[in-house]
């Protein structure tokens, strides 16, 4: 309940008004999103910002996870960051999974079985160049797992307010483009088969790409940006 008010005080009283004063933040499609029960929200992912700027223009409370240290630090600044990342919607990562992926699908399914909104980031980190990179598998296990609709999500802008490696750029109108609801009931009992989830991810990656126009790699954002490190340091060691 706490938790609850919290974030309620936040969306409209504090940090809500001030992101939509500064930054004249823009929704468009909020009418795709399901007045109730579970939904898998799918967003690209541009910057550290977009967690607070999509969740801030829906009508309902949408869930992230986070790393489970943000809830089990000791002492006071540990109470700080648990009431901050609990009151902003995250729930820390299931560590009865035997992996941090396992652990946030685990996490996920509490969140979509108690009839709630779930984001996830298919791409898995951020994009360091405002591409769009080739979407992990775990959102089309989710999907199926749970046979919730997943509500397809386009981020611009937001990598111009808070770029990759920065805290802040400058001031940019971000805008969130929520796509029609996707059902892949047709797959049910399929969620083992590797080729299925790859079709049902790109199809979700299809999605985002015509909501955001983005230039669209497909490689994995994780190996993207290894390539761009090694380039970097390549030419830095042929200028030395």
């Amino acid at each position: 309940m706490f938790e609850r008010l919290f974030y309620g005080s936040l969306k409209w009283f504090w940090l809500g008004p001030l992101l939509r004063l500064v930054f004249r933040p823009e929704w468009k499609g909020l009418d795709n999103l399901p007045k109730d029960g579970p939904a898998i929200i799918a967003l690209n992912h541009l910057s550290y910002a977009d967690w607070l700027f999509v969740p801030l223009g829906s009508p309902r409370m949408m869930r992230f996870v986070a790393k489970a240290e943000y809830f089990t630090e000791p002492g006071v600044k540990g109470w700080f960051k648990k009431l901050f990342f609990g009151g902003t919607g995250n729930v820390p990562i299931d560590r009865a999974g035997a992996s941090a992926a396992e652990g946030a699908l685990l996490a996920a399914k509490k969140v979509l079985a108690e009839g709630e909104l779930f984001g996830i980031f298919p791409e898995g980190t951020r994009s360091h160049d405002g591409k769009l990179y080739r979407g992990r598998t775990g959102v089309a296990r989710l999907a199926l797992e749970t046979g919730v609709p997943v509500i397809p999500v386009g981020i611009t802008g937001t990598n111009i307010i808070a770029p990759p490696g920065k805290a802040f750029g400058k001031v940019h109108k971000p805008v969130m483009t929520f796509g029609r609801p996707l059902d892949f009931s047709r797959y049910e009992g399929l969620e083992n088969d590797r080729f299925i989830l790859r079709a049902i991810t790109d199809e979700i990656m299809y999605e985002i790409l015509e909501l955001t126009g983005q230039e669209y790699v497909d490689m994995y954002a994780s190996d993207a940006k290894k390539a761009s490190k090694g380039e970097k340091s390549a030419k830095g060691d042929k200028a030395a």
